[in-house]
């Protein structure tokens, strides 16, 4: 049913990667939440490790809003799913205000995310080099596409009381309200490396003090009454919620006959998670729920065997190669899991799930479910994809068309044995992945709110095993 929804909402962009935005928002989210408001936090785009800061702000989960994955006619509904009950929600943008998927236009990009969700845009600008230049930068953003409500910026990095004199005079002349001013904070950065910032969980502690940090400074700098105000002026959006029990992408409905089970014990889908596997969309464990399987996460890093039942197993992306030798000394689970793929068992592995289903990975011994080696690589591989399923496996039926992400510096050199995964239609034709017996295996990243039948599949596979 369509309502309309009256959520104070705010996107927070920027002109490009790199100016600041994972910083403010989420010391923004922290603030607002400190003042006692419920805040939902969101992320366009198919980020998994910006989610991961959003909610130690929140205490939310962190939500994507990916209008290439899971088409435009989505994002709405997911955003109502994810915000309801709260005060207030802040989206923070991706790459520049109006990059999108490359060749697409505004697909995917900031831009068409605040235009779905009729939010006005906060821009934050680095304004470390410039200073009436400024003026003209902010012009251009708000004057590109009349369609964009940019409501103000929070200018990042300034130099001195004189650096912010400046920038605000030049600000004023352009009728541009100046929301907030942060200074050089280098103790609040957070770590990264080959694929951005260090995940959540393999830094819990440092990332609570960090969040903390940046909630204070963005508390000194910014104006939370003025940008609170700009909030409540996002019109009502009508839309229909998403809901994982019945909430489908209209181009991508259910597989046919394929129906939660109804009777007789749930089965358990145990799904990795600790350090090494932190990438996965809120979204899928709530699918798999409704369909109908009881959802259990085990540490492959600790746990020496797979959750009592598992009747279903669920490996997704991560960071495996930071923690190969970890990973490789683990024997007992890497010898569970190969038992259960042998043993027929739903198994649907992602970008690292890939990897530590292998033969090795960087010589390290993995699982060896796939006959295939995987090392690190200089060559980052970065993208949308469409796809469309090679081979029948318990993901998808064969013919099944939808749309994903590939992110990953390592390769993997398979052998004989397994049919492909995936056939890739855009940006190049090529095959990848693998499907043997129940094991579907690929580097490419899927968001299953665009097509729920993937988590009926999954849970009706397993709800299927002894």
């Amino acid at each position: 049913m369509v309502t309309s929804l009256h959520m104070p909402r705010l996107v927070i962009a920027a002109p490009s990667s790199g100016s600041g935005k994972t910083t403010v928002a989420t010391g923004l989210m922290a603030a607002f939440a400190g003042r006692g408001l419920a805040v939902s936090p969101h992320k366009a785009g198919p980020d998994y490790i910006d989610p991961g800061y959003h909610a130690l702000a929140t205490g939310r989960p962190g939500r994507n809003l990916d209008a290439f994955m899971c088409g435009p006619e989505l994002v709405a509904p997911l955003f109502a799913h994810g915000a309801a009950g709260c005060d207030l929600a802040l989206v923070e943008g991706v790459m520049g205000l109006y990059d999108g998927a490359a060749g697409r236009g505004e697909l995917a990009s900031t831009a068409q995310v605040a235009k779905l969700l009729r939010a006005p845009v906060v821009l934050v600008v680095d304004a470390s080099s410039q200073s009436r230049s400024v003026a003209a930068l902010v012009h251009g953003f708000a004057s590109f596409d009349p369609r964009v409500r940019l409501g103000g910026v929070i200018l990042n990095k300034v130099g001195s009381d004189r650096h912010e004199v400046m920038l605000r005079e030049a600000l004023e002349e352009a009728g541009m309200p100046v929301l907030g001013v942060l200074r050089r904070a280098p103790q609040v950065a957070a770590p990264s490396r080959h694929l951005g910032l260090v995940p959540v969980a393999e830094r819990r502690a440092d990332a609570l003090a960090a969040v903390a940090a940046l909630a204070d400074q963005v508390r000194a700098g910014c104006d939370l009454e003025a940008l609170m105000a700009l909030a409540r002026t996002a019109p009502p959006l009508e839309c229909e919620a998403w809901s994982p029990e019945g909430g489908r992408s209209p181009a991508a409905p259910p597989a046919a006959g394929l129906e939660p089970p109804t009777a007789g014990r749930r089965p358990v889908v145990a799904v990795a998670g600790g350090a090494a596997f932190t990438f996965s969309y809120a979204e899928h464990a709530e699918l798999l729920s409704a369909a109908g399987a009881d959802v259990v996460t085990f540490d492959p890093l600790r746990d020496e065997a797979l959750p009592e039942g598992t009747t279903g197993l669920v490996i997704g992306g991560g960071f495996p190669e930071v923690y190969a030798p970890e990973l490789s000394a683990n024997a007992p689970l890497r010898r569970a899991v190969a038992d259960f793929a042998a043993a027929g068992g739903p198994v649907a592995a992602e970008c690292a799930g890939l990897l530590y289903l292998a033969r090795s990975l960087d010589g390290k011994p993995m699982c060896g479910v796939l006959d295939a080696d995987a090392r690190m690589s200089e060559r980052l591989t970065l993208g949308y994809r469409e796809a469309v399923a090679v081979s029948d496996s318990v993901l998808a039926a064969a013919g099944t068309r939808l749309r994903g992400h590939e992110f990953h510096r390592t390769v993997i050199e398979p052998g004989a044995g397994a049919a492909p995964a995936w056939g890739f239609t855009h940006p190049e034709r090529r095959v990848e992945g693998f499907v043997r017996g129940g094991v579907h295996a690929s580097y490419l990243h899927t968001h299953w709110a665009a097509q729920p039948s993937v988590a009926r599949r999954l849970t009706e596979a397993a709800a299927a095993r002894p």
